[in-house]
């Protein structure tokens, strides 16, 4: 991975989904001359838009928008993937004098572009195996009760249902003997890649709740269930964007495993909890310059804040 200028300014706009994350980010795009990058892990796959809430023409305002798009549903990317790409982006932004504006709610992902990654252990064959096999015959949720024994940091921020996720954690730790999330932690310390304000964004509970809803039931007027279907046709169910929250529960009523009614329960309440589970994140990283909500931000006070910052001109 190459070495940045750590000079270069980047803002990022992080937090939960559905905190108005992508509108701010335009909005400050118009304002400072900048462009936005995309640190999503679902909007990067091709047809997965509206259960994404990936920002659609006219939101984007015109404003140029990366690493939208950019692969099929059967490629995958991890956190190095992302920011190898994020890094060329912000290159090319850099030498045409437009500011990066990183935007998203993968954590690791942004930590990966901001801090780069920890260097962990191979992958040992005969213990993913035996790991794996694990899975097979006890269920991810039992891997991942033994998880919150020995790695509790790790356990808050994976899905007891994520087995890949749940079994590299294990796998670190009989490896290494330290807890994985104990290892990031450690390493979300070290120095940053770029000069970033890093802003994330946020609302009361009750609010955000409202706005979960509000947000899931406009999917479902726009068109989820006929994307999800048209999706399905060429798409294979245990493709990686189909495991995401919405795509999960709007899959299982498309192939009959339940109804609309209980899709959109169970894709609200998961989406709650993923949200949880994202602030958890972000409350670990350091250098968060603000925690607040959109309007404070977008205010002459925070605009002027964060140009001052950046050293851009508002």
């Amino acid at each position: 991975m190459s070495v940045p200028a750590v000079s270069t300014p980047v803002l990022v706009i992080a937090g939960p989904t559905a905190t108005g994350k992508t509108d701010a980010a335009v909005e400050l795009a118009l304002r400072l001359g900048g462009e936005i990058i995309s640190a999503d892990s679902v909007q990067v796959y091709r047809g997965f838009d509206i259960g994404s809430a990936k920002p659609t023409d006219a939101e984007r305002q015109g404003v140029p928008h990366h690493l939208l798009d950019v692969l099929d549903p059967h490629e995958s990317w991890d956190a190095m993937d992302f920011a190898r790409a994020a890094d060329g982006v912000i290159a090319d932004l850099t030498t045409r004098g437009k500011l990066a504006i990183v935007t998203g709610g993968t954590g690791l992902w942004l930590r990966a572009l901001l801090r780069g990654l920890v260097d962990l252990p191979a992958v040992d064959a005969a213990l993913r195996a035996r790991l794996e096999d694990a899975v097979a015959e006890r269920g991810a949720p039992s891997l991942h009760a033994e998880l919150q024994r020995v790695d509790p940091t790790s356990a808050v921020r994976i899905h007891p249902n994520d087995a890949l996720r749940i079994v590299r954690a294990l796998e670190v730790f009989e490896q290494t003997g330290t807890p994985l999330g104990a290892l990031r932690d450690a390493h979300a310390l070290g120095a940053e890649r770029y000069r970033t304000f890093f802003v994330v964004l946020d609302v009361d509970a009750e609010a955000h709740t409202e706005r979960v809803t509000r947000r899931f039931d406009a999917m479902l007027e726009r068109g989820l269930e006929t994307e999800v279907r048209s999706l399905r046709r060429t798409v294979p169910e245990d493709a990686k964007p189909f495991g995401s929250v919405g795509y999960r529960q709007m899959l299982d009523f498309v192939e009959d495993r339940s109804d609309l009614a209980t899709a959109r329960t169970e894709a609200i309440r998961a989406t709650r909890t993923y949200a949880r589970r994202q602030r958890t994140w972000f409350r670990g990283e350091p250098g968060i310059h603000w925690r607040t909500d959109a309007n404070t931000l977008l205010d002459a006070d925070g605009t002027a804040r964060v140009a001052a910052w950046l050293g851009v001109k508002p």
